[in-house]
């Protein structure tokens, strides 16, 4: 397979590595007498640390609250584009697709969450209950064999709570067409006839080969994990009991079907009845009656990381303020911390940005946003922290703005942003690089590499 140079992240590396300090991490290395240094960084070769060989690539895999690919950390700079599929769908928009993979790469970003659905709708892959589109999973197959030649990993989400591409909404107006006495649409989490219809999609999706590269879905590395939905909500039931029973179900079917890779649920990362004293965390006080409940949701056997979203212009306020960024410190903190203490696993920040249609938005407040994002993940690493990195809401290639719902972000027009996106990419592939899980930052390199990946003047 052809390997994908990467100009601009080496133009970084030169930037902040020089070849004094590169020896010197070497030298403590080779002192300590341990295989903490997974390849020299400086070999800027055919086998850098992005341009991997096919056997290296393998499952992204979890030990304790780190991810883990060959024994290494594997913390993740990344980013959501959701509509891939749909755009692969027609020969006139698919180029798109390899154009956004292409551009995120560009800036060392490693993992791309996408939607694994259409239920029902324009394009859909799944026409009816366990019906699906040919033409539109081939789309599907398409995004993954794309994803794979520019080294980026997929978490791929499976059904919405929401009605767009579907929903739930949509299973339950299949089971209204099939005679069932349906009332809600959180009738979705609690008939065994819908039940049924998503473990099916689950089933489909993850027995899937692909007909580009010949390989099943559930064996395939590019796939980093499976969601079980996009920012599940039972607003019928606040205590959070009917979620916390679909989660346990889905979780395990999942698991059942394909144990190699990891799952995650999809939540916003509402705290709930469970958690009294975590209430003060939330956005406000609607957050805790959406039946949600961060910490009891994740400790559900077969849930492998947690997830969180951070929207503080649709949460707190939509006029942007500097309120906005302590919220999402406190925010980013409190699930780190619970993540640590409680979990026991990673915390992925899988959706976070702000609107440009918001009042008193600029561009300027967005690098800030994005700037104290990646902060939060930093100080989680420097400590071998749960922090386990953060995906950006959403990029967009040239010529897509019929798709931007106000959060696109398109490289090519925001050098800021594309700076501060590569310099964090770059911060972390050093550190994903450079040490073992083994090592768990208490070698003596790690005062020397804090000082390469967080100096100031950077």
């Amino acid at each position: 397979m052809k390997k994908m140079g990467m100009p601009i992240i080496f133009l970084f590396l030169l930037l902040i590595l020089s070849s004094n300090a590169v020896s010197r991490v070497d030298e403590e290395a080779q002192k300590e007498g341990q295989d903490h240094v997974h390849k020299p960084i400086t070999n800027y070769g055919s086998e850098t640390m992005w341009d991997m060989e096919e056997d290296e690539w393998q499952m992204v895999g979890k030990k304790g609250n780190q991810f883990v690919v060959n024994g290494q950390p594997f913390y993740i700079n990344g980013f959501n584009t959701y509509w891939l599929m749909m755009f692969a769908a027609d020969d006139s928009t698919r180029g798109k697709v390899t154009e956004v993979f292409k551009q995120a790469s560009s800036l060392g970003m490693t993992v791309c969450r996408t939607w694994a659905f259409n239920d029902g709708q324009w394009r859909a892959l799944q026409k009816s209950p366990s019906v699906y589109d040919e033409e539109v999973f081939k789309a599907l197959d398409f995004v993954v064999s794309e994803a794979k030649k520019y080294k980026i990993r997929l978490i791929l989400s499976l059904a919405n709570n929401w009605e767009a591409y579907g929903g739930k909404a949509q299973y339950v107006k299949w089971g209204k067409d099939a005679g069932l006495n349906l009332t809600s649409d959180d009738d979705f989490y609690t008939h065994s006839t819908l039940r049924s219809y998503y473990k099916s999609h689950v089933k489909t999706v993850l027995n899937r080969v692909n007909t580009f590269t010949n390989i099943t879905y559930k064996e395939d590395p590019t796939i980093f994990a499976w969601e079980l939905m996009n920012e599940p909500r039972c607003n019928s039931d606040p205590t959070g009991d009917k979620l916390q029973d679909w989660i346990q179900e889905m979780a395990f079917h999942v698991n059942k079907i394909d144990p190699k890779h990891l799952v995650e649920i999809g939540l916003e990362g509402f705290y709930g009845p469970s958690t009294p004293q975590r209430l003060q965390f939330n956005p406000n006080t609607y957050a805790q009656q959406v039946g949600t409940d961060f910490i009891r949701n994740h400790q559900v056997l077969g849930v492998d990381f947690a997830s969180v979203h951070m929207y503080a212009d649709s949460w707190v306020s939509p006029q942007i303020a500097d309120t906005h960024i302590s919220f999402v410190k406190s925010w980013m903190d409190a699930h780190i911390e619970d993540a640590e203490k409680y979990l026991g696993m990673p915390v992925v920040f899988s959706e976070f940005g702000v609107s440009s249609k918001d009042p008193g938005y600029n561009s300027t407040y967005r690098d800030t946003l994005i700037s104290t994002v990646y902060s939060a993940v930093l100080n989680s690493t420097k400590k071998g922290g749960s922090g386990a990195g953060s995906l950006l809401w959403q990029v967009f290639p040239e010529g897509t703005d019929n798709m931007d719902d106000g959060y696109a972000i398109v490289f090519s027009k925001s050098p800021s942003t594309s700076s501060i996106v590569t310099l964090q990419s770059t911060r972390l592939a050093l550190f994903n690089s450079v040490c073992s899980t083994r090592c768990n930052w208490s070698c003596k390199k790690k005062k020397m590499l804090e000082k390469i990946l967080y100096h100031d003047e950077l």
